[in-house]
């Protein structure tokens, strides 16, 4: 492989302070006699030559779908990258909890709502339920139900990137399929159709649903078998290393940073090889 071949030269002979930079290696697969992209640390002598190296990357990508595109589906993270919230979770929840008798403060939320949310999501209502009542200190069942309710609302969210409809929109119509990989629960679908942005995807893999949360590659396995295409053929934007970015990469995706390798869809987009 040239590409590893010109990596492996570098590293014997760079005398350089070495910049650790994230790239691809191939190895053959058995059943396809092709490559399969897959992803590791490397090192590398000059910062400057990380450029070089991803473009020979690109083009190697472009290489096994006729010259165009690097990827042929687009998988993305919900909360971080797609959406944010439009305001802080603690002030929400302090605002929301005053009616129900709440006295802490948005640092002592903050704090307890972190420790209620160390342990995965799960499928159960119950679970989310226990975990509001931790935060809060608070049983009544109406406030959360309010507090619940509110988050499936178009209020309580807004889009990273404003220009996202028009960039899926561009990458759909060069035939990459696209969809959200979330740890989420059941409220995400009807979210999304909230905000009116459903139609912008051709699936939805939610953890609650899936059973499994990234970095778990099940779920991005799942969102690839919706999508109709193999783990090799698609790239994870997110903007959790750990739940992203490693997550995507054990089950065979590549995966960039948001916030770091990209920092928008329309730069998610020109690395795909789409313009828009």
């Amino acid at each position: 492989m040239a590409t590893m071949s010109r990596i492996s030269r570098a590293l014997r002979t760079s005398t350089t302070t070495t910049t650790t930079i994230l790239t691809s290696r191939f190895s053959p697969t058995r059943n396809s006699g092709g490559a399969r992209p897959y992803s590791a640390e490397v090192e590398v002598g000059h910062a400057g030559s990380m450029g070089y190296w991803l473009k020979d990357y690109e083009d190697y990508r472009r290489s096994l779908y006729g010259g165009k595109i690097t990827h042929k589906a687009l998988l993305v993270d919900a909360v971080g990258t797609l959406l944010v919230p439009a305001q802080s979770t603690a002030q929400i929840y302090r605002q929301i909890g005053e009616k129900y008798g709440v006295k802490y403060s948005e640092d002592e939320i903050l704090s307890r709502y972190r420790r209620a949310y160390e342990q995965p999501w799960g499928r159960s209502r119950l679970r989310k339920i226990n975990a509001i009542c931790y935060t809060e200190g608070c049983t009544d069942a109406q406030y959360f139900e309010e507090l619940y309710n509110y988050y499936m609302t178009e209020k309580a969210w807004q889009l990273c990137d404003p220009n996202a409809e028009k960039v899926f929109q561009a990458l759909r119509k060069a035939g990459v399929k696209v969809a959200v990989v979330s740890n989420f629960d059941t409220r995400l679908k009807p979210l999304l159709r909230a905000l009116n942005c459903d139609h912008w995807f051709d699936a939805v893999a939610v953890s609650a649903e899936v059973a499994a949360e990234k970095p778990n590659p099940i779920i991005f396995l799942k969102a690839c078998d919706l999508l109709g295409v193999k783990p090799e053929d698609a790239v994870h934007v997110g903007d959790d290393r750990r739940n992203d970015i490693w997550g995507a990469r054990d089950a065979g995706c590549d995966a960039w940073l948001w916030g770091s390798d990209v920092h928008s869809f329309k730069e998610v987009a020109q690395r795909i090889g789409v313009q828009v």
